[in-house]
């Protein structure tokens, strides 16, 4: 489970049941954001046009 720190305010249980909810089984990591992020900002993605890069687990399905 992620953890935010001691001052994130999310009580575990809330964290618990909104990933329950999620395909991949687990709330996502900043880094894993960070790293579509990074992609689309470097030349790796330079042939990419046209379309969604959707980090979410496997909640979105298209």
């Amino acid at each position: 489970m992620i953890d935010l720190g001691p001052g994130d305010g999310v009580p575990a249980a809330l964290k618990e049941q909104l990933a329950a909810g999620i395909p991949a089984g687990r709330l996502g990591e900043p880094a894993e954001v960070a790293g579509a992020a990074l992609f689309l900002a470097s030349f790796a993605s330079s042939y990419t046009t046209g379309t969604d890069l959707i980090v979410d687990g496997g909640m979105t399905q298209v």
